[in-house]
């Protein structure tokens, strides 16, 4: 008999928001085709609501599954995958307050994705802390099966909780290489020569701030683009430095082509990433084949296998960036290496289906 597996946590597919989503679209076209795959999706991210997608059903719950509805998103497609599924795949931690109570009432194999230890963000106040880093332990109390995208990560349950996760990290060779087209360089001039680049949510913890103090007080262009309006720190930012000449800041770019061509002919990436564990750009960037520079915590240095460059202060950054540029042709064929041998979507989607059918 076919295993019926929901999908939980995400905004949904097609794919057009992060991580997640990003997952799930491959996990649905790799795998749509032989398991039965129920995808939840908020039905306020779609004007277009698909009954079908990579081979994969899907289910609209009228709530957002970011910001505060996000746990009752959550909750709210668990209830609903309980008349049908027989293996939950949760992706992210912040619904799994509700599992004690699932587990008393079924015996539904459930999977769950702890993401990147989001009670660690910045962002949340005291109470949302709190909140999540429970539902993070009953995430992993009452699961069958505790998945971890980053080694660091993996280590922290087992050291944390004495559980023994499953190390999946995450896809990106879904990238492509393109030309900048003539459009493009009109959009954004600072792309008609060398120039470094950023794609990341506008959050303390990705420390725009120690980047931008770095390209304010060097002659190199940096194009960054983000959620700027979104938040009193992106407010901040934009106030600070929009007026730099070699610093060009850009608003959400959904558009994946465009996307592509202005990140794929970067001089080099710069990430500033300081929590989560595998990030999905930073993967991205190494399938492009991408110099990375990178904040210096463990979780990068995992991803990237200690073979990018990394800093911890704007000081530290300003000297790779006027001293050690010569390095950056030879990490660009290290890190793509690194990338095709572990961060392949054929690869990951593997080694999700046999933990789902198991």
């Amino acid at each position: 008999m076919t295993r019926e597996i929901a999908i939980i946590g995400t905004v949904g597919i097609p794919a057009k928001y992060g991580g997640f989503e990003t997952l799930t679209e491959y996990l649905t076209k790799h795998l749509g085709g032989f398991l039965e795959l129920t995808v939840f999706c908020s039905s306020k991210s779609y004007s277009q609501k698909l009954q079908t997608y990579n081979n994969a059903s899907l289910i609209y719950v009228p709530l957002d599954a970011n910001g505060g509805q996000s746990i009752l998103y959550d909750i709210v497609s668990m209830f609903i995958a309980l008349r049908f599924a027989d293996t939950f795949l949760i992706l992210g931690v912040s619904g799994c307050i509700v599992l004690p109570f699932i587990r008393l009432i079924s015996k539904k194999k459930i999977v769950v994705n702890i993401d990147g230890l989001e009670w660690k963000r910045a962002k949340w106040s005291r109470w949302a802390k709190w909140f999540l880093k429970y539902s993070e332990k009953l995430a992993v109390k009452y699961s069958d099966q505790v998945i971890t995208d980053n080694k660091a990560i993996q280590d922290y349950v087992t050291e944390e909780y004495g559980v023994e996760s499953t190390l999946i990290e995450y896809g990106g060779d879904h990238v492509e290489k393109v030309p900048l087209s003539t459009e493009i360089k009109d959009a954004y001039p600072l792309s008609q020569n060398p120039y470094a680049f950023k794609v990341c949510r506008i959050e303390p913890e990705n420390n725009i701030h120690i980047i931008l103090e770095a390209f304010s007080q060097v002659d190199f262009p940096l194009i960054l683009v983000g959620n700027f309006g979104n938040s009193e720190y992106g407010k901040k930012i934009v106030k600070r430095f929009s007026k730099v000449k070699n610093i060009q800041l850009c608003d959400p770019i959904y558009d994946q082509g465009k996307l592509n061509q202005l990140r794929s002919n970067v001089a080099f990436y710069v990430h500033g990433h300081s929590a989560g564990g595998t990030n999905p750009s930073l993967v991205e960037a190494m399938c492009l084949g991408l110099p990375v520079i990178a904040f210096d915590v463990r979780y990068n240095r995992e991803t990237t296998a200690n073979k990018a460059m990394y800093f911890s202060t704007a000081g530290d950054l300003i000297d790779i960036i006027q001293n050690e540029q010569e390095k950056f042709e030879g990490m660009r064929v290290v890190l793509k290496d690194i990338a095709l041998s572990r961060y392949c979507w054929r690869r990951i989607t593997k080694q999700y289906e046999e933990i789902l059918i198991s």
